[in-house]
């Protein structure tokens, strides 16, 4: 992904076409390091492409799919053969816990001393 946010940096920036070498630039201006193989594949990947024709084509993907984000969790089913009757775990309960009032001792976030008002 940062290869990516950089190449698109680039091009929001008026490189339409970012090279290998003016995306390691940028990345370690951050202090980023680079992954030589990922980068040289996206170059590659986007090699003669435009970029708006790339992200409206990922855009129409994307809204087939739907917008992800992954299901609930799917309860799993009971053992075979079981005459086994279910263990009922019991939450520890938590210790209550007090609630200081802020305004005890008269003070107030003005540094008022009471009720005055």
């Amino acid at each position: 992904m940062r290869h990516l946010a950089a190449y698109l940096l680039l091009v929001a920036g008026g490189n339409s076409s970012p090279t290998a070498e003016d995306v390691t630039t940028l990345l370690g201006t951050v202090g980023v390091t680079v992954d030589e193989e990922r980068l040289n594949q996206l170059i590659s990947e986007l090699d003669g492409k435009d970029i708006n024709e790339v992200i409206e084509s990922g855009k129409d993907k994307l809204l087939a799919g739907g917008f992800g984000g992954g299901g609930g969790a799917v309860a799993s089913a009971p053992a075979a053969g079981g005459g086994a009757a279910p263990v009922a775990e019991k939450a520890a309960e938590k210790p209550k816990v007090e609630e200081v009032d802020a305004l005890d001792g008269g003070m107030d976030m003005f540094g008022g001393g009471g009720g005055d008002y």
